[in-house]
């Protein structure tokens, strides 16, 4: 069954160049590689050769991948989104209630997460915890080290 997962234009795009990128650059080069490893004699004790499939191998693995991604990708428009919830794409500033510690994130598809630029996944503990939650809300959220809560502070869209 094909997971569908949404994404902003811009996030759809950076997954369009990457997969443009492995099929018409690294494709070429690792082929390329294989032929120029093969022209150097006894494939069974040549490392190079078998070093060139084995990359071929993941290559193609992960240009399946995410053929699939793209396949069941779509594209979300913002202006039909309710602000007055948490939901995918939305800027979420939230404060640990227990260290009063502010964050802010932009709750993202797994492909786009950057938590250095502030982009959480959706599926991620935090990301599920406070999907469907309005202004003004205590969150109670299930992460590895315990539970931890958080009071949302504020919702936008970029």
């Amino acid at each position: 069954m094909s997971k569908i997962s949404y994404y902003s234009e811009e996030g759809m795009k950076k997954l369009k160049a990457e997969l443009e990128h492995l099929e018409t650059v690294d494709r070429p080069r690792v082929s390329n590689d294989i032929a120029e490893a093969r022209d150097k004699g006894d494939l069974s004790e040549n490392a190079e050769y078998h070093a060139a499939k084995e990359e071929q191998s993941l290559l193609e693995l992960k240009i399946a991948k995410l053929k699939e991604v793209v396949s069941n990708a779509r594209i979300i428009d913002e202006s039909l989104l309710d602000n007055s919830k948490i939901l995918i794409h939305s800027i979420v500033k939230i404060k640990n209630t227990v260290n009063n510690m502010e964050f802010t994130y932009t709750l993202v598809a797994d492909s786009e997460t950057n938590i250095k630029e502030g982009k959480l996944s959706v599926n991620s503990p935090i990301g599920k915890g406070l999907l469907g939650k309005s202004l003004g809300d205590v969150v109670e959220i299930q992460v590895p080290s315990g539970i931890m809560k958080f009071e949302v502070l504020e919702i936008s869209r970029s």
